[in-house]
Order: C-alpha cells, then structure tokens, then sequence
C-alpha cells in the first residue's frame, strides 16, 4: 500500500514538471518584397529576436515579389527544410490557408504580420482603427471641428477597411466637418493619389483636408495640389515611411502620419510564435499594436523603419 502511495506521489510531482522547452533552431521568412523598407524592417525585427531566442538559430529570409505561386513554394521548401517557425506576409489572406495548413501539418508553427492569414496560428499587426482615428482626430483639432474634407480610400483589404472606420469615427464626433467624398480608390501607389487627389481639386474649390489610407498616397496627394497650385490643406495618412519622414521635415501639405513599427511587429511576432512553441498559449490569436501620430513637430524625434535598433 505505501508502495503504491510512493508511486502516485511521484507520479504527482512528474505531472507538475515542466515540459522540456523546445529549442528554436530555424525560422523561415516569406515577405511581399525585400525592396520594401517596411518588409526589410520586418525581416531585421524577426531575426534579432530570434537570434536572442538562439544565438545560432538558422533564419531564412526570402521575398516572393508580390507572387502568391512563389510564396507557396517558399513555404513548401520551409517545410522541406524543417523550420519551426514560419513568419510571413500573406499575399493573399485566404488562398494562402492550404499552405499554411500543411506547414502545421508537419509541426510547424505559423505566424502572420501585419497582415491577417486564414488559418495562422497567430497575427500581429497595427490597430488600423486606431492608425486612421489618431491621424483624423489630427484634422479634426488642426481645422477646429470644422471644415471639408476627403478620405481618399483604398483597397479594400482589412487594413484599409479599419483605417477608413477609424479616421470616420473621428470625424462623426465633429458635427462641423463635412465629409465630401470616401469612396474614391487611389491604389494605395503614389501614382493613385495623384490621379484621385487632381479629381478632388477639380471638383471642390474648397478643401480643408484630406486623409490618405497611406503614405505613398499622401505623397501623390501633395504632388497633385503643388501642380494645381492649391495650399491650405491638411493631409494626414498611416504608416510613418521614410519617405513621410522626409516630407514632414520639408515644406509640404503633409502633416501628420500614424505609424506602424514593424521592427517590433516581427520582435513580437517571434517571441510569440516561440511560446507558442513551447506550449505557452497567448491570450488572443491577434495582437495589435498601437500606432503613434508623427507630425511636423515630433517627426525629428522620431525612430522610423531605418532606425538602428
């Protein structure tokens, strides 16, 4: 009987042990295009955390250049290669989901950045809704609560959907801004803000500000009023690029950015991805990160995409 009694108490203590960690050997890294400074960014991020993790962790970073059939193959060699953490960039939320379930198939845990992936062990990415209120709050106290204004959209992917609902949100709690147009596609390209904000200057005489749902919009929002030789406008947009840092340190319309930080999106995203690993679940399957507003004022304090970290 007291046998017995050792044996279960053992047993006991041996259930309350903790598993053995796994070790994070190798992370694959499939982005939309390393000539992107937000995506290289992404890339510098997740691999100082995982190198943190493991010094001699093998990370593979690869871009697939806006091609959804090369992201498949990329994450297939992942598989192949036997990685245990996946970070990507989804080119397609949804068609990317048979991919993503034979990288689980095989033990491999999947994380997703910036954008959400059907099927993704886990996302992290901007609170957009917040990105497009703060950035529109920005016009709101700028005009005084009163004024015309634009929400030059974009496509509509989740991203862009939450910053457009963010920044009307805003704008619905000042009865004096007159919303003149929102549903105007400008690409998310510098070229589309151009060709949609030279629409909206022909068509109103007079505008107050304009929101983009990016900074390349933004910058061919602003290029657009110079050739129009129109002045006098706000334009406040999302993501805090290194080219809006110039923009704000220069003589432009341009005032404000919400920024993303996808340095420590991808940190995140590692260190998440890790526990997950290692069977330490996260609260929520989505993290957002909070955005901050970079203006003509703070923008020479800020630590952009190209900071040394």
């Amino acid at each position: 009987m007291s046998k017995w009694k050792i044996t279960g108490a053992l047993l006991a203590a041996m259930m309350t042990l903790p598993a053995q960690a796994k070790e994070l050997k190798s992370v694959g890294i499939s982005l939309a295009s390393l000539g992107n400074p937000f995506f290289v960014a992404v890339a510098k991020g997740a691999t100082a955390e995982a190198q943190k993790i493991n010094a001699n962790v093998k990370v593979t970073t690869l871009g697939f250049d806006y091609d959804l059939n090369k992201q498949f193959n990329q994450i297939d060699n992942f598989i192949a290669a036997g990685v245990d953490l996946i970070i990507l960039n989804p080119g397609d939320p949804h068609a990317v989901a048979p991919a993503i379930k034979r990288a689980q198939a095989a033990g491999i845990v999947v994380v997703a950045v910036d954008t959400a992936a059907e099927g993704a062990d886990l996302t992290v990415m901007t609170d957009n809704v917040k990105a497009g209120e703060i950035a529109c709050q920005y016009i709101v106290d700028k005009l005084g609560g009163k004024g015309d204004v634009v929400i030059e959209n974009g496509p509509q992917v989740s991203s862009v959907i939450d910053r457009v609902a963010g920044c009307k949100k805003a704008f619905a709690a000042a009865p004096g801004i007159k919303i003149r147009s929102a549903d105007q596609d400008a690409k998310g390209s510098r070229d589309g803000g151009l060709a949609v904000m030279q629409g909206y200057l022909t068509r109103y005489p007079k505008l107050d500000a304009v929101f983009t749902i990016n900074d390349p919009q933004a910058i061919g929002s602003d290029l657009a009023a110079k050739q129009l030789g129109r002045g006098n406008i706000v334009i406040a947009s999302v993501d805090g690029a290194p080219d809006i840092e110039k923009a704000l340190a220069s003589k432009t319309l341009i005032e404000a950015s919400a920024s993303q930080d996808p340095y420590s999106m991808a940190k995140l995203g590692v260190q998440l991805g890790n526990d997950l690993l290692n069977g330490k679940k996260p609260a929520t399957q989505t993290t957002l990160i909070p955005p901050k507003l970079v203006t003509r004022d703070n923008v020479s304090g800020y630590q952009g995409w190209e900071s040394h970290r």
